[in-house]
């Protein structure tokens, strides 16, 4: 099984950024669709963003379109997602999926990491 650990994640004031990265166990799943899913306590698992085998084809949540960018270095096995101008609802822990296609459900996606917090302050 492909493991996926996500780093980059803490505390940051509101209209702040950080940047989080995930790293795959093995370069079989450079082939791979790689997303970001985000979870707030209480609440579903919410799409964030997803990007393709290739990087060539995006999807980002409507939410976060102008704001987070996600890129892939398939040399490194890495996924990012670039978070600017942060706000106190993107509160939640994110985690990193890798999957066959994109897919905006969870159901979409084989593997997961164990996610990184993220909190925006006000």
């Amino acid at each position: 099984q492909v493991q996926l650990v996500e780093s980059g994640g803490g505390l940051v004031q509101a209209g702040g950024s950080l940047r989080l990265s995930c790293e795959a166990s093995g370069r079989t799943v450079s082939s791979r669709t790689r997303a970001w899913f985000r979870q707030a306590p209480r609440k579903e698992r919410e799409f964030v963003a997803a990007i393709n085998w290739n990087g060539v084809m995006t999807s980002r949540a409507d939410s976060v379109k102008g704001r987070f960018t996600i890129s892939r270095d398939n040399a490194k096995n890495m996924v990012y997602l670039q978070m600017n101008s942060l706000k106190p609802e993107d509160t939640a822990v994110y985690y990193c999926a890798a999957g066959s296609k994109i897919d905006m459900s969870p159901r979409g996606y084989d593997y997961w990491g164990q996610g990184t917090q993220v909190t925006v302050s006000s």
